[in-house]
This record gives structure tokens, sequence and C-alpha cells, in this order.
């Protein structure tokens, strides 16, 4: 990967503020309670937090566009009330809310704003050209999305466009890419940070880079090893979760027929040749286990990979954690490292027999002297659950947009905001 040696992208030090109306974007969606409907993790909105104060301190007049839940995860698509309520909490200012996104009622609101004030309008996904199935099925460039409701609506009432939504940098939705092409553009304080942050583990980590990759969503970890071990950014993976699962099936352990079956089931069987061609190329970069833990009446066992093999009944078992063996030996590696970065949690830490990996590894990188970088929904709440945040030299909301970045792969926000850099001025 190209080394960064500049942000393409303005910062809210570049632009006048007072008595401006504000456009602002945020990612604030955020984990939900099934049953209450209540939000359970605040990462997200005290990341966005800074950025709105700053704009509020400046006299400007802020209307917030954002999104919580999609047609992915319907569970989750609630009205942003209670996200205002909390954002009044952390910045002093009163956040409004207006359940309506860009109607005749949202435009007078917005219209009537005074410096100060700011109001968070209508969940996005309640507009159907916010939705993944319309990024998906109608793939509209950034210049053909001003004719969109939204767009249209709400740039003419507004002086400046503030992005400060990185975890949502991989979407090509209007709300991220569209309103670059009208309006002055400046990058919010998260999102300038969570580049910054990810540039320098990308382009320029202090090495030994150390990448800590596991979770259940192993497409994300397959998605950047290739890239990073290719570009040198990275010297060694430690494998957790199902990933770790599939390392060792690549090298030919058998793991018996529960372990085949539940990849199989979930389609992830197809990673294995991948994983076989990774370790082909790069045999000393990949720290697989050395033993595993399973559940049996009720307790956690541990047992050897060697072990595994021969022996029927472990045959049967589901392994759902690293063994100490494994645990002490990546410890081992991360005290070494000068750059560490972590996505998806060690094992299935949600339940108490099978969170040791993820809290010893976790807490063996929130105490390491090297450059760390934590990043990804699930890891943030594994690391909130077990560790210090303000341990980590940087927490990054991004799951998706992270791994497509560290994977090489342009991010269409990150394309806009390039783009409005050069018109609007480099200095």
């Amino acid at each position: 990967m190209e080394k960064v040696t500049q942000i393409r992208m303005r910062s809210l030090e570049d632009v006048e503020l007072a008595g401006r109306t504000v456009i602002f974007r945020p990612d604030i969606n955020s984990p939900i309670d099934p049953k209450t409907k209540r939000i359970v993790n605040t990462n997200r909105l005290e990341k966005a937090a800074p950025t709105l104060k700053t704009l509020l301190d400046g006299g400007a007049k802020v209307a917030l566009i954002a999104h919580q839940g999609d047609t992915l995860d319907y569970q989750n698509l609630i009205p942003l009330a209670e996200h205002a309520q909390i954002l009044s909490k952390l910045t002093g200012y009163e956040i409004a809310y207006l359940d309506d996104v860009c109607g005749p009622t949202a435009i007078q609101t917005v219209r009537s704003l005074k410096e100060g004030q700011a109001v968070i309008l209508g969940n996005l996904r309640y507009l159907s050209e916010e939705i993944t199935a319309f990024e998906k099925e109608v793939k509209l460039k950034p210049s053909e999305m001003l004719g969109t409701w939204l767009v249209r609506s709400l740039a003419p009432l507004a002086d400046l466009y503030v992005n400060d939504a990185f975890a949502a940098a991989h979407r090509n939705a209007p709300s991220m890419v569209a309103f670059q092409e009208l309006l002055p553009t400046a990058g919010g304080k998260q999102l300038v940070a969570e580049y910054t942050a990810l540039s320098k583990v990308a382009s320029q980590p202090i090495h030994p880079c150390v990448f800590v990759l596991g979770g259940g969503k192993i497409s994300d970890a397959f998605g950047m090893m290739r890239n990073v071990l290719e570009n040198k950014t990275a010297d060694t993976i430690l494998c957790g979760g199902i990933t770790a699962l599939v390392m060792l099936l690549a090298k030919g352990v058998s793991l018996g027929d529960s372990t085949w079956n539940f990849l199989k089931d979930r389609d992830l069987l197809q990673f294995v040749d991948q994983a076989r061609q990774l370790l082909a190329s790069w045999p000393e970069a990949f720290v697989i286990p050395l033993d595993l833990a399973y559940e049996e009446e009720g307790k956690r066992k541990e047992v050897t990979i060697e072990t595994i093999a021969g022996s029927k009944a472990l045959q049967s078992k589901l392994f759902l954690d690293l063994g100490e063996q494994t645990i002490e030996s990546y410890k081992l590696v991360i005290a070494k490292a000068g750059s560490i970065f972590v996505n998806g949690p060690a094992g299935v830490y949600e339940d108490e027999r099978f969170e040791k990996a993820t809290k010893e590894i976790w807490t063996a990188i929130a105490d390491a002297d090297g450059y760390t970088v934590v990043g990804g929904g699930d890891t943030i709440t594994a690391a909130t659950r077990f560790t210090d945040l303000k341990q980590y030299s940087y927490v990054c909301t991004a799951g998706g947009a992270m791994v497509r970045f560290l994977s090489g792969k342009k991010l269409p926000l990150i394309e806009a905001m390039g783009k409005a850099w050069e018109r609007d001025g480099k200095e």
C-alpha cells in the first residue's frame, strides 16, 4: 500500500463555522437491546460528540443525519430519540430530535435553527435510497445521487457538509458521498483520527507488526491477510476464533465432524483453500493454536491439537476457545510487538467458560508497549468488557470499512472527501 503523506480532506480547523448551517453526518449506529430497544453501548456516540460540540461551540447551526439499523438488521431499526438524549448529555447542548428525515417539517426545522442549536433528523434508513438493498441494486455514482430526495431536500439549506462516519466509509449512499458534490466539505475529528490511525497501521507500522485476527466473520480476516502480508505491513498473524479453526484444517489437522459441519452449514469451508494458499506463501507469518477448549458436562476442558485427531470422543466436540498453551504463546508475541492490530475475539467470550483467551489476550494487548489499534464493533465490546479502552493507542469504531481499508480497497467516502478536497482547495 502506498504510504500516506497527507490526508486528502479538510479538517474543522480549515473552515468557518459561525452562523453556517452544517449537515453533519456521523455514524452513531449503536448496539440495541432486543427486548427494551434501548442503546446498550454508547461508544460511537461518545466518538461523535467532540465534533458535534466543536461545531456548536463555533456557532454553527447543525442538522445531524444518521442511521440506526438497516433492512439487514431490522431489529435495530429504531428512531434516534435516545441518541439525541445521549448526545445532549455528552455535549452539554440540548440536541433536539425530529422524526422526519427530509420532509417539509424537517426542512422548516433546519431553516429555523439558530447559532449553537442542533437537531437530529429521522433515521436515514427510513429512506429507500439509504438502505443496503438500494446501494447494491441501483448502484448510482455520487454525481447521479443529486436527485435523491435526501440531497435535493437538504443540500440547498446548508453552507457546509461535515462527515465523521469512517465506520460507514465503505457505504456508497447519498448521505455519505453525494453532499460533497455540492457543498464545501470537511472531515470531523473522528474521521480524521481514524483515517490517520489506520494509515499508520497500513503504511507506516512500527515493526514487528502483529495482527490478531479472530471472531466469527472470517471474511473480514481473509479479506485483509494477503494484502498486509504482501505489503509487508504485518510480520505475524495470531489466529483466533473461527479463523484459527480454518487455519488448522488447512494444515491438515482433523477437528472432527462437528467442527466440519459447523463450518459447512455457514458456508465457511470455502476459506480453507485460501488458508492453504496463505500458509504456503507465508509459512512463518502465521501462529496457530497449540491447544483448544471445549465443553464437557457443563465445564471447560482443554486439549492439545495432537490429541484431538486421535480421539473419537473429541471429534464430536465444538472448540469454542483457545487453550492455555496457545494463550501464553500469543502473549509472548504481543509483548515484543512494535505495532498491534486486533479485530475479532479469540473465542466465544460471551460464555464465561470460554472467555479466557479473549480476556487474557486483550489484557496483554492493553498492557503492551507497542502502538495498539482495536477495531470493529464486537472487538470493542469485548475490549470494553475486559479492559479499559483508554489503554489502547487507538480504538476504531469501524468494522467493514476498516477491513476494506487494510485490504487496500478504495472507500467511497474517502474518494468523495478527496474529490471535495481537490475542488475546495488543499491548503
